[in-house]
């Protein structure tokens, strides 16, 4: 009987899975999430970090443009659920840490629960409060805990963490790091030994962690974790880490490759939002903030001309090396004017045309060359450094058009200025 109830247990969590696009590759393209960013507070600070609540200009883990209370999470989870019939998961990913936050993290958990039971919830942490809490987790269900791990060697994780604060003690150095790895590594085990699917994220990090990822792998798997997704720094303005150098592409699936002979590699990422919404490749977190939009008419006095990445016009929506068109628009004191739409060869077509990617993506830039400044959902490290050498202003955005254009304006004239 035990047997039969296990392998049930097991089928069911297995069918859950399916429909949680972070876990399931086959799932991402069909099922929407939700992040509600119901707890702001942190108790690391990580060199690669810069959390901006108020921003709706960035991309990247982290940010968001509002914090919403536990109440509040449950009135958008039931509007947006009417809006995008597909939301399969609601997940807590900060934008501080889930776990930090505990009491929102949890009253968040038992509303939407109580309203719809069929939702998956799951949630992201550094880790470091798992121990203690893990038994609360499993308490509520929860099958699906992302523990981002960037190291198991304490000198390297003082390289990373600036500070630990556990207890009402800040920690660090290698003391901080020796606790946040222990406390990690204790966690995954419990979950993982009551039927929790552990994620794993490592943020690949050059000169840094690099050549220690494996043994990450390695012995998170030897806890009992079931995936690991190796991320790229995004150097964040005002971190530490701003000016390092982005790990490429090629970089980085070459280091999946080699992890992948231990454990499932999740290639699909895209280091969402703390308030992001939709499908994975397709963030609708604008469509439901509450912020106030730009003001109609910009206050400059210069004209520019701006391309923008932008699947239908409405929104920035595209990562540059995603884009095949760039809506050109003439923007001055008396507003926007569409010129034209611009084709160009998508220059990121996956990991077996790295080789070709640079010569790809020289050719766009050398076609943006009469334009001020790009306007894109992300861009990666290396196009933002050609972008500028060649004096045009990269700029990432997720909002609607009309604010992002708003949004660079300003950018570009503050840049005049300084």
């Amino acid at each position: 009987m035990k047997c039969q109830s296990a392998c049930s247990a097991e089928k069911e969590l297995s069918a859950e899975t399916q429909r949680h696009p972070c876990y399931s590759f086959a799932g991402h393209k069909k099922y929407a999430r939700m992040h509600i960013p119901v707890a702001p507070r942190c108790n690391l600070a990580c060199n690669y970090c810069n959390r901006r609540f108020d921003c709706v200009n960035e991309s990247r883990p982290g940010v968001t443009s509002e914090i919403l209370t536990p109440q509040a999470a449950l009135d958008k989870f039931s509007l947006v659920k009417k809006e995008i019939p597909n939301l399969s998961v609601v997940g807590i990913a900060g934008p501080g840490d889930s776990l930090a936050d505990w009491e929102k993290t949890r009253k968040s958990i038992e509303l939407i629960k109580a309203r719809d039971e069929d939702t998956i919830i799951c949630l992201s942490t550094n880790g470091l409060l798992l121990p203690e809490l893990a038994p609360e987790l499993l308490a509520l269900g929860v099958k699906h805990v992302t523990v981002t791990v960037n190291s198991i060697d304490p000198k390297i994780g003082a390289l990373i963490y600036r500070h630990v604060r556990y207890k009402d003690e800040t920690l660090t150095g290698k003391e901080g790091a020796e606790l946040l790895i222990n406390n990690q590594l204790t966690g995954i085990k419990i979950l993982s030994a009551h039927g929790v699917l552990v994620k794993v994220n490592i943020v690949m990090i050059k000169g840094v962690n690099d050549n220690h990822i494996q043994d990450v792998v390695k012995t998170v798997k030897e806890l009992g974790a079931s995936i690991t997704n190796i991320m790229p720094l995004i150097p964040a303005p005002g971190s530490v880490f701003a000016h390092h150098e982005q790990t490429s592409n090629k970089d980085l699936e070459k280091m999946r490759q080699l992890c992948e002979t231990d454990l499932p590699q999740m290639r699909h990422c895209q280091q969402c939002r703390a308030d992001a919404i939709g499908l994975l490749h397709e963030d609708r977190s604008a469509e439901f903030s509450r912020s106030e939009p730009y003001p109609k008419k910009p206050d400059v006095s210069e004209t520019y001309k701006i391309a923008v990445a932008s699947k239908y016009g409405k929104r920035v929506d595209l990562h540059f090396g995603h884009a095949t068109e760039f809506h050109i628009y003439r923007c001055g004191p008396d507003g926007f004017t569409l010129l034209e739409k611009r084709g160009v060869e998508q220059y990121c077509l996956g990991v077996e045309e790295c080789g070709e990617e640079e010569e790809r993506r020289e050719i766009i830039i050398q076609s943006l060359a009469d334009c001020d400044a790009v306007l894109t959902l992300r861009i990666g490290y290396h196009a933002q450094k050609r972008l500028l050498e060649q004096g045009i202003l990269p700029v990432e955005n997720c909002d609607k058009v009309n604010n992002g254009l708003l949004f660079t304006m300003k950018e570009l004239a503050e840049k005049e200025s300084a």
